[in-house]
């Protein structure tokens, strides 16, 4: 492939790495503070609603992320030539990818069908992308330490 295809490859997974950690991060640091000057069911609401567009968005990013990264590798000879930052940065993406299915299925499912959905169901869904950012920080230490400079 033509150097500006791999280009916008790399261009992709990163994008969708700051998508998917920084709307983790606004979810967890901006918007779930801000929703305490709501009243208790207009916070679920707008809860509910905000983390419905975000797990859309990371429903596309995370496939992304994920394909493209196995593609740059396997066009650098696959994953047994791959420097051990790479591999670790393979194994915190696919936990990530485990992390947001536990949120969709899991709680966020719970929330979306309760009539009045429980600050547990939200602080669960708060544990849980707060893995997701450790994780994708983790990540991108990782891909600082494996960029040779």
């Amino acid at each position: 492939m033509p150097h500006i295809l791999w280009s916008l490859v790399l261009t992709l997974h990163i994008a969708g790495m700051a998508v998917w950690v920084g709307g983790a991060t606004y979810a967890v640091a901006v918007l779930r503070p801000s929703l305490t000057l709501l009243d208790k069911a207009q916070r679920s609401s707008v809860h509910l609603l905000t983390l419905k567009r975000f797990l859309r968005v990371v429903w596309h990013v995370m496939p992304t992320v994920l394909i493209t990264g196995w593609i740059m590798i396997l066009h650098e000879g696959g994953f047994a030539v791959m420097p051990w930052t790479t591999n670790v940065m393979q194994l915190l993406g696919v936990i990530m990818a485990g992390l947001f299915l536990r949120v969709f299925y899991g709680p966020y499912q719970t929330a979306r069908r309760a009539i009045r959905p429980k600050q547990e169901t939200f602080d669960s869904i708060r544990t849980l992308m707060l893995g997701v950012i450790a994780c994708g920080m983790l990540t991108i230490l990782c891909a600082s330490m494996g960029h040779g400079l």
